[in-house]
């Protein structure tokens, strides 16, 4: 008999860690969407850290601005960042507060809520795709600009909290280069995803765009 999952929420010393041991251990934990029109909740399968100003992949390498201000706070913060003039995608902060590290959520399993996530996400040809990419992920569950700053660790009336869950298995993850990242940054290993899980996202390499 499979256990069920622990819905116990992630104290704020979880996330308070270096970014490469909180990416990883987030695979498997459950992301609840709390909303007006009902909860959606989210097994985690697919991740990328980004270590702040250590890190030239990250939108906190040259310190501290409006836009990413919340990288620099207390750990389990939410950061959501607009992208492409189009699409929102969604962080966890970690690290200890002035350190600007965070994990974005690139994919995850749509487990409860999958009839509100599809009216959202209407191009999706199956539930595995709801949240398969974080710009997928952030529209299935109605994340934008406005959630920016949420505290997950903050009691359960949070419109978004991680849960315990079930952690996955050492042998079960699998790291490669982050997608699209360019540069110096794109050499590090630093994407974590459950193996063989289908709603995990096709690794793309960075590509320069062209200028009209």
């Amino acid at each position: 008999m499979i256990a069920a999952p622990d819905r116990t929420p992630l104290a704020r010393k979880f996330f308070d860690r270096p970014v490469l041991d909180v990416a990883p251990d987030l695979l498997g934990r459950i992301l609840v969407r709390r909303t007006p029109d009902g909860p959606i909740e989210l097994r985690i399968t697919e991740v990328e850290a980004y270590d702040g100003e250590n890190d030239p992949g990250s939108h906190a390498y040259r310190g501290r601005t409006p836009r990413n201000s919340v990288m620099f706070g207390q750990p389990g913060h939410v950061y959501v960042y607009f992208t492409y003039g189009m699409w929102h995608c969604m962080n966890l902060v970690c690290a200890e507060e002035g350190r600007a590290s965070a994990v974005l959520l690139r994919a995850g399993e749509i487990t409860e809520g999958a009839e509100l996530a599809r009216t959202r996400r209407p191009a999706a040809r199956n539930d595995k795709e709801l949240a398969k990419g974080p710009a997928r992920l952030a529209t299935a569950l109605g994340v934008d600009r406005a959630l920016n700053g949420t505290d997950a660790c903050a009691p359960s009336d949070s419109p978004l909290t991680v849960l315990h869950g079930t952690p996955v298995p050492v042998d079960q993850v699998l790291s490669g280069p982050r997608t699209g990242v360019s540069g110096a940054g794109g050499v590090h290993p630093w994407r974590f995803w459950i193996a063989n899980d289908p709603t995990v996202s096709p690794y793309r390499a960075h590509t320069p765009r062209r200028r009209t």
